[in-house]
């Protein structure tokens, strides 16, 4: 089996670099990073000792990816396409990010153009039943069509204990032979709880910074929002409240469907899933289980398996919560990336023990 400085990685829609993170703490070379955001750049660099490109995908040529790939004896080309478009809201809102559709055939037409030995791909399980266009049936004949043997399949991130609800489709293809995801790590009786994974950080107010980490701050409040959390329990949503801090959405037929949002989160269950939204107390279940505040970013963070050392901005730069909210809430959880490497490298084991 090649050794591992020999398997390189290149990640398109890279962001600040979650999948490529777990990929590169399981020994794996991470090349490069595409990404359109070049605010992306200081995280993803500093983090996975790699080079950020600031570069629209349908840009990327042939020539500039197998460029990158000199050198090395397995090609690893991983891609998650932003999933806005296949998301439970543009089903609601379809002209929402219609051109993003066409950025997984541009994935497909650099995989086609290259022919990396082995491709992965993350995104939202509604992709599977996406009515506007065939986009993963396209994707999956496009790779059987070029030789790749593909293996696809909806991942619950409780089940690698990653500390969330979060469902994504996770899909492996290689050209060397069968490929595929490795068996879950855990049960619904171990899964990974809020409680064991923020349990033990400092309290903090809505508005406040903790002194010894500034990633641990949450947003501040309105009083009226104080009023709602305070009057809202554990496990509790809206729901619970007196009816003059209901608010008018709410109260409408169209509006009682939402229970989750203003909630508090279970201390003994996995968390929501973590958005770009998700340090916002009225953008779903993401109040502190006891706390009278939204989860802070070092919280989210946490939730989405991002060690503590991880670096989301330069030091000569100051901490939005609103940039490092997106950052987080896009971000492949670094724990699921480490399970994908996993998976290309038992392949790999599989491949040259023949």
């Amino acid at each position: 089996m090649p050794t591992k400085n020999k398997i390189g990685v290149i990640d398109l829609f890279c962001g600040i670099g979650g999948l490529s993170h777990g990929m590169y703490k399981e020994g794996l070379d991470i090349i490069a990073g595409f990404d359109i955001d070049d605010t992306c750049k200081y995280a993803y660099e500093k983090n996975n000792k790699s080079t950020f490109y600031n570069q629209d995908i349908k840009t990327v040529t042939k020539e500039q990816i197998s460029s990158l790939f000199k050198g090395y004896d397995i090609k690893v080309l991983a891609g998650c396409a932003p999933c806005q478009p296949f998301s439970s809201y543009a089903f609601k809102v379809k002209d929402k990010d219609k051109n993003k559709y066409d950025l997984l055939y541009e994935f497909g037409r650099i995989v086609e153009e290259v022919l990396p030995d082995i491709v992965t791909m993350e995104n939202v399980a509604q992709i599977l039943s996406f009515k506007q266009k065939p986009v993963l049936s396209d994707f999956v004949n496009l790779l059987e069509r070029n030789q790749y043997h593909v293996d696809f399949k909806i991942v619950y991130c409780p089940d690698y204990g990653i500390p969330q609800t979060r469902k994504r489709i996770v899909l492996l293809a290689s050209r060397l032979g069968e490929i595929n995801l490795i068996p879950s790590t855990h049960k619904k009786k171990n899964y990974k709880t809020v409680r064991q994974t923020i349990g033990k950080l400092p309290p903090i107010e809505a508005g406040e910074i903790c002194p010894t980490d500034p990633l641990h701050r949450a947003r501040s409040l309105s009083e009226l929002n104080l009023k709602r959390i305070r009057a809202t329990p554990i496990k509790g949503s809206w729901r619970d409240w007196d009816k003059d801090l209901i608010l008018n959405c709410h109260k409408k037929d169209s509006g009682k469907s939402f229970g989750s949002v203003y909630g508090r989160m279970d201390w003994d269950e996995p968390a929501p899933t973590m958005t770009t939204l998700c340090t916002g107390l009225g953008n779903g279940r993401f109040g502190h289980p006891e706390q009278n505040r939204a989860i802070s970013l070092r919280e989210a963070a946490m939730f989405q398996t991002f060690p503590k050392g991880y670096k989301f901005f330069s030091p000569k730069e100051s901490i939005s919560i609103t940039k490092a909210s997106r950052y987080i809430g896009n971000a492949v959880p670094p724990k699921l990336g480490k399970v994908t490497a996993r998976s290309i490298l038992n392949h790999l084991k599989k491949i040259y023990e023949q």
